[in-house]
């Protein structure tokens, strides 16, 4: 994923479709019958938003500029029983993870997991039905026909959580971008500054026997993000998508390593609890510059999960991480 405008997680858009098309009240005439039945057909059905899900897209963007979706109308039937023309579906595709709301009500429709998954946003209007099917013996040439249902028009939200096997928390520069670098062939913006990455960023991470898992790289958390502090909470829901999270503490934070992990899962906790049902993996980055009597005496103060020192510059335990954060998917 690019950095900036490109990546797009939220849009609203109004979603319009088709009206059916109306049954035909046709009689049925030729040149040797001059008082034939009912031979109208049915109109056709409206054209369907339908939501199709694509795992060769990553973002929102091609449909941040798409404020109105508006489906083809069916058209009406004719007459010798002739169908109506159904209205052109209009197909959206989305990446995988996106979820559809109803954007007065808020109500979750569905949402999107895997590649190729359809699913209709906005239904298309019936056809009616033609005067065919009206006919009885009390009425046996009924001139009359059902019109084409309405379509719908709605305001709907498309919103993307990310989807990954590792989700990497941390505060700002805690080396989250530079790891994903270097176990993938992601190429994040890595900077000294707080806050170089400003949009999720995914990365393959290849592992033993030609497996691998998806990592992704959450921009920087502070304290108070579930409050609206710094990026807020805009980010913190890709989290909710990560099978394990993998928290990142450098090892010259002005805190205790224990007392950065406490934060980091106490703004998770206070943004979604059930974020600390998954499981946690504790990376101390940065660890080349610690010696051993160093980080021994570091280790009596860790937090009770599995955790390691690593460092990625120097690729310093990078494929024991990678051993941990896979035992703990498989887990």
């Amino acid at each position: 994923m690019s950095q900036g405008s490109n990546f797009v997680d939220y849009v609203k858009i109004c979603c319009r479709s088709g009206k059916g098309g109306a049954g035909s009240a046709h009689l049925h005439r030729d040149i040797l019958t001059s008082m034939g039945g009912p031979d109208g057909g049915d109109g056709g059905r409206g054209g369907h938003i339908i939501v199709v899900g694509s795992s060769n897209i990553w973002t929102l963007l091609h449909l941040k500029y798409r404020k109105h979706i508006i489906a083809e109308d069916g058209l009406a039937g004719g007459s010798s029983h002739k169908f109506g023309r159904q209205g052109k579906d209009e197909i959206l595709e989305v990446p995988l993870g996106t979820i559809a709301k109803d954007a007065e009500t808020g109500e979750v429709l569905f949402e999107i997991t895997k590649d190729g998954e359809t699913k209709i946003l906005t239904p298309g209007g019936r056809g009616g039905l033609g005067n065919a099917h009206f006919k009885n013996s009390v009425q046996q040439t009924p001139r009359f026909a059902q019109p084409g249902e309405q379509g719908k028009e709605v305001w709907n939200i498309l919103e993307l959580k990310v989807l990954a096997d590792v989700g990497l928390v941390g505060f700002p520069n805690a080396g989250k971008s530079t790891l994903l670098s270097v176990v993938s062939a992601a190429k994040p913006e890595i900077a000294d500054y707080p806050f170089t990455t400003i949009v999720p960023n995914l990365g393959i991470v290849s592992y033993r026997g030609g497996k691998s898992f998806v990592m992704a790289d959450i921009p920087g958390i502070i304290e108070g993000a579930s409050k609206g502090k710094g990026l807020g909470y805009r980010f913190l829901r890709h989290i909710e998508r990560n099978s394990v999270l993998l928290f990142m503490v450098p090892a010259d934070t002005s805190r205790t390593i224990k007392e950065e992990y406490e934060i980091l899962k106490r703004e998770l906790e206070s943004y979604n609890p059930e974020l600390m049902q998954k499981p946690h993996v504790l990376a101390i980055t940065k660890s080349d510059m610690l010696d051993e009597e160093l980080m021994a005496e570091m280790k009596q103060d860790l937090p009770k999960i599995p955790s390691i020192f690593i460092s990625s510059v120097a690729e310093k335990n990078i494929l024991e991480l990678k051993d941990m954060l896979w035992k703990a998917i498989e887990a």
